[in-house]
C-alpha cells in the first residue's frame, strides 16, 4: 500500500553547470578540465548553480561558470542530467551539464569558490568529490572535446495560415512568435553564434531577425532550407545544410517544420548516430556537434523560454 511518505519523489531544485575546458597553455594539443573548490562545502566539482526565477538551463550554465569562476565561456555538446537528493530534505536536485570552452575571463577567488586548477584530462577523476560529477565527465570523454557546432532552428510560433490573407510564404511571426525569437537570441549566443541564415520566408527570417542584430551581422537567405525545395529535391538541401556546417564559426539555419525533422534523421543514419525523442515544435533548436566534418552528436532544445512560460 503506498502511502504520501513513500512515493517516489521527483526532483524539484533545478541547476545547471559545465564542464569548462581549455586547451593546454603548455601543450595545445592537449586539454585542462576545471575543477573548482567550495570552502563552504569543502568539496571539488564541477561549476554549477540553481536556476534563476525565468532563467532557462542553458543561460544558468553559463551564467554560474561566469559568477564562480570569473571566465566566459560557450556551450558545446550537452552531458545529460544527473539526479541526486539534498541532505537533510526530503527534495532531489536536477543539475543538467554542458562542455563549455573558454575564450575569455580569468579566475578570481570569491565567496562561493577559493581555488581552480586546470587539470589533464587523465588527473580530474581523482580531484572530484563525488560520483555524480565523475559520471559527467565520462559523458564528456566520450568524443572529442573541440567539436564544431551549428544550430538549426525551427521559425517561431506565425499564427493562423487560413487568417493570412496574403501569400503564405509572407505570414509573419505572431506576438508568441516574437517573444520567441528574443528569447532564442540568448539562447543561440550561449553556443557562440557567429553567423545567421533563413530559409526565405518572411517567419523564418523573423524568427532569427533579433539574433542578427544583436551579432551585427545580414541574415543569408538560403532558399533550399524552404518546404517546398526539400520536397522537389531533398539531395540539394541535405548537400546544402553539410556545406553550410563547413563554413567555419557557429552557424545558425532557421528552416521549416516539414524540413527538419526529416534532414535531421537522414544525417544521423548517415553518419551512424541517434537522435534524441524531440517534438520539433516551433522555436525549438538542434544542435549539432560535428568532428572532422561528421555529425557525433546532436541536442534538442524544446523551447527557448523557461518551462514557466513555454507557448
Amino acid at each position: 500500500m503506498n502511502t504520501s511518505t513513500d512515493r517516489p519523489v521527483k526532483a524539484n531544485i533545478f541547476a545547471a553547470g559545465a564542464v569548462l575546458w581549455r586547451k593546454s597553455p603548455r601543450h595545445p594539443d592537449e586539454i585542462e578540465i576545471a575543477v573548482i573548490h567550495r570552502p563552504k562545502y569543502q568539496d571539488w566539482s564541477f561549476p554549477k548553480g540553481k536556476l534563476d526565477p525565468g532563467e532557462t538551463a542553458v543561460v544558468a550554465a553559463l551564467r554560474e561558470v561566469e559568477e564562480e569562476t570569473g571566465i566566459r565561456a560557450h556551450l558545446g555538446r550537452h552531458l545529460g542530467a544527473v539526479t541526486y537528493p539534498i541532505p537533510g530534505h526530503r527534495r532531489l536536485k536536477r543539475a543538467e551539464y554542458w562542455a563549455a570552452e573558454v575564450f575569455a575571463g580569468e579566475f578570481v577567488p570569491n565567496d562561493e569558490v577559493d581555488e581552480l586548477l586546470w587539470l589533464p584530462v587523465p588527473e580530474v577523476a581523482d580531484q572530484l568529490s563525488y560520483p555524480m560529477d565523475r559520471k559527467v565527465l565520462r559523458r564528456f570523454t566520450t568524443l572529442p572535446p573541440d567539436t564544431a557546432t551549428m544550430l538549426l532552428v525551427r521559425h517561431a510560433k506565425a499564427g493562423s495560415r487560413k487568417r493570412h490573407q496574403s501569400d503564405d510564404n509572407t505570414r509573419p511571426l505572431d506576438a508568441s512568435g516574437r517573444e520567441q525569437a528574443d528569447a532564442l537570441v540568448a539562447q543561440l549566443q550561449a553556443f557562440g553564434a557567429t553567423d545567421v541564415s533563413s530559409a526565405d520566408r518572411t517567419r523564418c527570417i523573423q524568427t532569427v531577425e533579433p539574433l542578427a542584430h544583436a551579432l551585427g551581422t545580414d541574415i543569408r537567405l538560403e532558399p533550399l532550407m524552404s518546404e517546398e525545395s526539400y520536397e522537389a529535391d531533398p539531395a540539394a538541401t541535405r548537400t546544402r545544410a553539410r556545406k553550410v556546417a563547413a563554413l567555419g564559426g557557429v552557424q545558425v539555419i532557421c528552416s521549416q517544420g516539414g524540413v527538419i525533422p526529416d534532414l535531421l534523421q537522414w544525417w544521423a543514419d548517415s553518419d551512424g548516430i541517434s537522435l534524441p525523442a524531440a517534438r520539433n515544435r516551433k522555436a525549438s533548436t538542434w544542435v549539432l556537434s560535428l568532428s572532422g566534418g561528421k555529425l557525433v552528436q546532436a541536442d534538442h532544445i524544446d523551447s527557448p523560454l523557461p518551462p514557466t512560460r513555454k507557448s
